[in-house]
């Protein structure tokens, strides 16, 4: 049993909580059959759009990696089994885990479907943190069949390292004094919050380890990457003071769709046809979150990879489909160079609650848009209930077993209820 105590002035004890390659776990679990194998989640396999989302660990052996074009991935491992994904079973065993997590303490972040913090510094017990971590990981396992891995730390950083040393079913504890001996020495581009392309200019100023990072003048960090140099270099050190906040599963500044498409295309009316597609979605995650925005950016991936991404801001903020699409088509028609595309997304950005928009709406505006609330609400209960917009034609509707950008944070949203 556990309960919380406030104390103040006491050093953080910060969990990490990551599940092993998630959606392959739980299909193995329903399907124990599937122990053992090599496994990769990907959807639509018959298409060149189906990518890698996750794969077991008997996968990863044979170098199948997350993203990977599916036909790569066999090519790797000629006896990869390919399952399309269940998104409702990930959600229904994603509540349980958070549930677990919660039934610890109640300052429990969700970060993604498969991963979360948990502040345990005042959780009164006569077990240790690392006994209080290895029962969730227990429980989990032994409930839910799923193995995940733990990082204990006394920051959200550090215990985010610590959960990715030790996989599968791994308890690391990350102290501060042992950042020079557990840390330091990895590759600066395996850092949590180091992308791609910020490895490469961080190796252009001679930084190839995080201890290089570490030690390295501000001035020229912030020099070449801004305000987050700075942040990066007292990561590197051990300093994060982010707490761990559960209502931050309701911050969010943009709202985006995007897909592949089947194969690379210039044909205008299959753009248009998926940018209205995309536009209908992002439509209806900003009606559900009662929200608006008033920049569109628009990203086109080329058939060489090339990506390019441009932004238009607005007067005044959008959140109906029509209007969305406007602005992606003048954004389109402006930069798409003519060349074939394999990708195009869509994302409505400064998002602002529509409570905290101050509206000039004349009186003709108002109540027409009044009048359209009843049906919107309607609308969106039937399409929670049944899983798509009864109202929408087949032609606009996405494949419920495609992958789509908007999973994981239609599934934060889905916590918070």
């Amino acid at each position: 049993m556990y309960f919380m105590v406030q104390e103040t002035n006491k050093r953080r004890i910060i969990f990490h909580m990551d599940m092993n390659c998630f959606y392959a776990s739980v299909e193995m679990a329903f399907n124990p059959k599937l122990k053992g194998k090599p496994v990769a989640i990907a959807g639509n396999p018959e298409e060149r759009r189906g990518i890698i989302v996750t794969s077991s660990y008997e996968a990863r052996a044979k170098g199948v990696k997350t993203t990977m074009p599916l036909w790569q991935a066999r090519k790797l491992c000629p006896n990869l089994i390919v399952l399309r994904p269940n998104f409702e079973r990930y959600r229904t065993a994603s509540r349980e885990i958070f549930k677990m997590m919660s039934e610890i303490t109640p300052y429990v972040q969700p970060v993604s479907i498969d991963e979360g913090y948990m502040d345990v510094t005042d959780v009164k017990h006569l077990d240790s943190p690392m006994k209080i971590a290895e029962n969730l990981q227990k429980q989990i396992l032994e409930k839910l069949d799923l193995p995940c891995s733990i990082g204990i730390a006394p920051n959200k950083f550090l215990a985010k390292m610590a959960s990715d040393m030790k996989k599968p079913l791994g308890i690391t504890v990350l102290r501060k004094r042992e950042i020079s001996k557990m840390l330091w020495p990895l590759p600066v581009g395996e850092m949590y919050g180091v992308g791609e392309k910020t490895a490469e200019k961080l190796n252009q100023m001679d930084i190839t380890t995080i201890e290089d990072l570490a030690h390295k003048d501000v001035y020229q960090l912030k020099q070449v990457l801004g305000i987050n140099g700075e942040r990066l270099k007292n990561r590197a050190n051990g300093i994060d003071l982010s707490p761990v906040d559960p209502d931050a599963v309701n911050d969010f500044k943009s709202i985006g769709s995007s897909q592949t498409l089947p194969h690379d295309t210039t044909n205008e009316n299959e753009i248009n046809s998926l940018m209205d597609s995309l536009a209908d979605n992002i439509e209806r995650r900003l009606k559900r979150k009662h929200v608006a925005g008033r920049t569109v950016q628009i990203m086109i991936r080329y058939y060489d990879r090339r990506t390019i991404t441009r932004s238009k801001k607005l007067q005044a903020f959008i959140e109906d489909k029509k209007d969305i699409v406007e602005v992606a088509s003048e954004l389109w028609k402006k930069h798409w160079n003519q060349a074939p595309i394999r990708l195009l997304g869509i994302t409505v950005q400064d998002i602002h609650d529509k409570q905290d928009i101050a509206q000039q709406l004349d009186l003709f505006t108002y109540e027409k848009e009044a009048s359209k609330e009843k049906l919107y609400s309607t609308i969106d209960m039937l399409t929670d209930k049944y899983g798509k917009n009864p109202f929408k034609q087949l032609i606009n509707q996405e494949p419920d077993d495609q992958p789509r950008t908007s999973f994981q944070k239609d599934f934060l949203d889905d916590f918070k209820q």
